[in-house]
């Protein structure tokens, strides 16, 4: 989540843009019944997730599926990651989300979640080291939100009107006291065990329970487009390395390429070979920053026959080739782990 890439724009420049925004304000009508978080319970999350990182960069934390972040100043270039299903919820400060044309903007007043494992680009447009931006992640359990969905909704999973796989919603209260709760559990290891799936459970309990609520739902169910998707996602997600055809990634959902493709786009805002080729560019990029594999093996590695072709399209996502951008990002910092 830390490794960055230089953009030709800026992506708020980009959200400027009519043509290629669906931005938080279509949320606004379905959540004027809720409050913004008050001052408080957000201080009271930033300073517990300051305490759990101590530098700028994605802290894992001791309950599984849980991370804390940290950036201390903006930038004009774009982190680029692969994320969820998720939650993520922001104590402080302010981020913009791409995911293909789609950009969404989340702050305090906002939550993020992440319905499937999208490719996604993003970029810090409020931070500084004073008050840095300051975010908690939790991993999307599909099967435990498919338990507790049916007990808010005891009448039916009503149907979402939007299925797309990143929406933002107003965040509340509850929700950021709930985090903070699970954070100052976490220095109890004894008590995070016990009480920690506790938590997590009202804090999905109280997701569903917003205006969003049925969008959060369709990732538990079965039927959903979503939830298809999502496994036809983690099916690419595993073959990606291979030469498979858009029929392939549909016969492992149980559909037809044609419907597969349209429903695919819809969710992920990218096309099932466009997907895959983001899915092949991001680990490449891993394996040269944090393996020292060279461009020619790592290329080979994910499934590329041309290290010519891969050079091209490397250079068209991350701006700038394999070898000058890794250099570049070592000198920024981003060394492999010890």
């Amino acid at each position: 989540m830390t490794v960055t890439a230089r953009l030709a724009q800026p992506l708020r420049e980009r959200a400027r843009r009519p043509d290629d925004l669906r931005t938080v304000a279509r949320f606004a009508a379905e959540d004027t019944t809720l409050a913004s978080p008050g001052t408080i319970a957000l201080r009271r999350l930033a300073n517990l997730l300051a305490s759990y990182t101590p530098h700028d960069g994605a802290f894992q934390l001791r309950l599984p599926g849980t991370w804390a972040v940290r950036v201390s100043r903006t930038s004009t270039e774009a982190s680029y990651a692969t994320v969820g299903p998720a939650l993520c919820v922001a104590a402080q400060g302010a981020k913009v989300i791409m995911l293909g044309r789609e950009v969404l903007e989340y702050d305090p007043e906002h939550l993020l979640v992440l319905a499937l494992g999208l490719p996604i680009s993003s970029q810090v447009t409020r931070a500084s080291r004073q008050d840095p931006y300051l975010g908690f992640v939790l991993e999307l359990d599909p099967s435990r939100i498919a338990e507790l969905a049916p007990r808010v909704f005891p009448r039916g999973i009503p149907k979402a009107s939007d299925i797309g796989g990143l929406f933002a919603g107003r965040s509340t209260d509850p929700i950021v006291d709930a985090a903070s709760r699970l954070l100052e559990l976490l220095a109890h290891p004894d008590d995070a065990h016990l009480l920690g799936p506790l938590v997590v459970d009202e804090i999905l309990i109280r997701l569903l329970r917003t205006p969003f609520g049925r969008r959060v739902a369709q990732i538990g169910n079965p039927k959903s487009g979503v939830q298809q998707i999502g496994e036809a996602v983690t099916w690419i997600r595993a073959h990606f390395a291979h030469p498979v055809t858009v029929e392939d990634m549909a016969k492992s959902v149980y559909m037809s390429a044609s419907s597969f493709h349209q429903r695919f786009k819809a969710i992920t805002s990218m096309s099932p070979l466009q997907y895959q080729k983001v899915l092949r560019l991001h680990e490449t990029r891993r394996l040269m920053l944090f393996q020292n594999m060279d461009a020619t093996d790592a290329c080979r590695r994910v499934g590329y026959v041309s290290p010519s072709q891969f050079s091209r399209e490397y250079s068209r996502f991350f701006g700038s080739a394999p070898v000058r951008d890794i250099a570049r990002l070592r000198e920024e910092g981003f060394a492999p782990p010890d």
